[in-house]
């Protein structure tokens, strides 16, 4: 059994393995630390399942969405909501309305130290973890499964992440028989999953220059509001805030996603979700006061009749605009996120001599880092001035 050719025609999202009735697939980490399909050649039976599971090969089916969907700017109304959530905290809008019908939210939350999971949650505490963007592709465990028991007990079910691996969540449950009208789910506009590996040494870099322990993260800060793209830490012994844009330089420059991420199917307006959520960039073509305070404004396109009950029921949560697809099109509702140049570069560097070198060469680890650093600390005291 043969699942794919090149590493370009596997997204990850392990409707394989979790569909396979002998269990003789494994999710293994390549060396750039993406997980792929390994079959156990001893117990597989050849049944074809794992095969017709993959809408990433396949195509997925669209049957329930509207020809158009519907647009919005959404800001939530709670502040501090607001400023806890990556653009307009949407999201938490939504899986409140799950919880309070004592549903089941699944998303990306963090495991060891760090690592990017995805997690069941049953109360907002359990949810909270999963606020904010999380620039690294969430391993998803045994999500699948749980989500199938959850449904089969009844129980309201949000599920967020990724098209391509809410696409796989669909399809591994109508291959199961499963029935998902209490699934609701929920994916984002995505730029393209980067590797685990990359933000694990990271993470190791940053402890091992600071001789201190990292105890949190934001992979997009928003002290420097919600336009600007920095990642920060908070290091234990000395509870200071080390901000920087290494691993976000390396993310936009699209050298450390995964290779399914340069031919993405879902990057169109015909979305395998009941709900899509981004940041609204230009939302200033709706209104120029909505987000003039700069603290985040989300994009939601409501693509079926499922996705317009819950944003129904969320209104008097959020103040939102309507819009319309042309004022709210950005690249990645259009087309994949072209792989670097030099990315097969990037990564015989990065086996061969480790992520400092590769950091040094392709970001701005060194004196570039430190310069921007101060670059960004300056900015912050003008912008306080000015506020003033």
């Amino acid at each position: 059994m043969v699942l794919f050719n090149k590493k370009e025609d596997c997204c990850g999202c392990t409707a394989c393995k979790n569909i396979c009735p002998k269990s003789a697939i494994d999710m293994v980490p390549d060396e750039e630390g993406f997980l792929y399909p390994q079959i156990n050649k001893d117990i597989c039976i050849e049944c074809g399942l794992c095969q017709k599971v993959c809408t990433f090969q396949n195509g997925y089916a669209t049957p329930h969405n509207f020809e158009k969907p519907l647009v919005y700017a959404v800001r939530h109304k709670n502040e501090n909501e607001l400023l806890t959530s990556r653009s307009g905290a949407m999201f938490i809008a939504i899986s409140d309305y799950i919880l309070t019908h004592n549903g089941i939210i699944y998303g990306a939350g963090y495991s060891d130290h760090f690592r990017v999971v995805h997690k069941r949650a049953t109360t907002k505490t359990e949810r909270n973890e999963f606020k904010g963007s999380k620039y690294v592709q969430s391993d998803l465990n045994e999500t699948f499964e749980q989500v199938k028991d959850d449904l089969q007990n009844k129980r309201m079910v949000l599920y967020s992440g990724t098209p391509c691996h809410t696409s796989g969540l669909c399809s591994y449950l109508l291959k199961n028989k499963i029935d998902t009208k209490n699934l609701y789910v929920c994916d984002i506009v995505c730029h393209g999953a980067p590797s685990p590996f990359i933000w694990r040494d990271y993470i190791s870099y940053i402890e091992k220059k600071y001789k201190d322990d990292i105890i949190a993260v934001s992979f997009r800060d928003k002290q420097w509001g919600w336009e600007a793209h920095v990642e920060s830490f908070i290091l234990q012994r000395t509870n200071q805030k080390v901000m920087t844009k290494t691993y976000t330089d390396l993310f936009y420059q699209h050298i450390i996603l995964r290779p399914s991420c340069s031919v993405c199917r879902y990057t169109n307006f015909r979305r395998p979700a009941d709900i899509t959520l981004a940041d609204y960039w230009g939302w200033k073509k709706v209104s120029q006061e909505f987000n003039a305070d700069n603290k985040g404004v989300s994009l939601v396109l409501v693509n079926t009749q499922k996705g317009r009950n819950v944003f129904e029921n969320v209104k008097q949560y959020i103040n939102y605009l309507e819009s319309s697809a042309d004022k709210c099109i950005q690249p990645n509702l259009q087309l994949p996120s072209k792989a670097s140049s030099f990315r097969n570069l990037f990564w015989k560097d990065y086996i061969k001599h480790g992520f400092t070198y590769v950091g040094k060469k392709y970001g701005n680890l060194g004196w570039m880092e430190r310069l921007k650093y101060i670059m960004l600390k300056m900015k912050s005291k003008i912008r306080g001035i000015v506020k003033g």
